[in-house]
């Protein structure tokens, strides 16, 4: 029997959703979510010329909220149109079609197309369906998990993971400089040119209950740095002075989440970002994250040059693989 896929359950979810989806009182949306305030987060001008000031913008962002919005990036509209368009398309295809790209039971790898991510607490399910594949560097891209169908699929996610070095190189390169290090430096201690980009695409169907449910509980990523374009249906979530705020919608922006990586490799200077999804009742919600991440050997530790006597490692060095292990195992780091 195959699992059950939200897309499914939400074509026969009106007017209730299975008790798995009904998340404890202290994650429920409608009871924890500060109401009429709208987070607006740090927006940056990444084609401003005065590169101090961006600098500036930066680690006042990664330092405080651990999350920002960069616009005038570089990555051309119309290619961020089709890489939607392709990836809803994905989406609406018959379940037999996706089912091709599904990930084995049993499988260590995260690629490719599902529903449950990682070991889920007091047995909750979060409203979300998935697809996964590494779009750089191309040595560790897998076309097992890349759709045939729609056919400009893999063109579109190609030339989206082209245009998505500039703004990496550049994020990188102003963290970098923000800590006092030369420009290259947070770059090569993620990997430099090795550093790997996982593209998951969120699929969150209408829900009927969006009070009770969550689209992706309360969590920060274990990436690098997360670079994410949403659709246009609101539901990305930040937890700021112990509150959850819904976070502005800005269109044509990115949204650039500091991921557990780039804290440890910053001592703790940079803040990895407290954040959830909800969902929405009358509309699917999708979202394209690009994690930008270590190559799965490499060990990861507080830069040395950000390590003295006054200011200790407040981080264990670790491979990203075990780190990640870890993580979704929920066991201690």
């Amino acid at each position: 029997m195959g699992v059950e896929r939200v897309q499914e359950i939400a074509n026969f979810s009106k007017e209730t959703i299975p008790e798995e989806f009904i998340r404890t009182t202290y994650e429920q949306p409608a009871l924890t979510t500060v109401q009429g305030t709208v987070l607006e987060v740090p927006v940056i001008d990444l084609s401003d010329p005065d590169e101090e000031k961006v600098v500036r913008a930066i680690v006042d962002a990664s330092s405080n909220w651990g999350m920002f919005q960069v616009v005038n990036h570089g990555i051309p509209r119309e290619t961020v149109r089709k890489l939607k368009e392709v990836g809803k398309a994905f989406f609406e295809l018959p379940p037999h079609e996706k089912e091709a790209y599904a990930k084995s039971p049993g499988s260590q790898s995260i690629e490719g197309y599902g529903t449950k991510l990682q070991r889920e607490v007091e047995g909750k399910k979060a409203w979300v369906d998935h697809l996964f594949h590494k779009i750089w560097p191309p040595s560790e891209i897998n076309y097992q998990f890349w759709p045939k169908n729609p056919p400009s699929y893999r063109k579109n996610n190609k030339e989206y993971a082209k245009h998505m070095h500039g703004v990496v190189n550049k994020l990188f390169r102003c963290l970098s400089l923000g800590l006092g290090l030369e420009g290259n430096e947070m770059k090569e201690a993620m990997g430099g040119d090795n550093m790997v980009y996982l593209l998951k695409i969120n699929y969150y169907p209408q829900c009927p209950r969006p009070d009770l449910a969550l689209g992706v509980p309360a969590h920060t990523d274990m990436s690098a740095i997360t670079i994410l374009v949403p659709n246009d249906v609101q539901g990305l979530q930040a937890c700021k002075d112990d509150h959850w705020y819904d976070v502005e919608y800005i269109p044509n922006a990115l949204i650039v989440h500091i991921g557990d990586q780039v804290e440890i490799v910053s001592n703790g200077k940079y803040k990895s970002v407290l954040h959830r999804a909800k969902v929405n009742k009358e509309k699917t919600r999708i979202s394209w994250p690009v994690f930008v991440e270590p190559p799965s050997d490499l060990e990861v530790g507080p830069h040395p040059k950000l390590v003295n006597e006054a200011n200790p490692p407040k981080f264990e060095s670790k491979k990203y693989s075990q780190y990640c292990f870890c993580k979704l195992n929920k066991t201690p780091k």
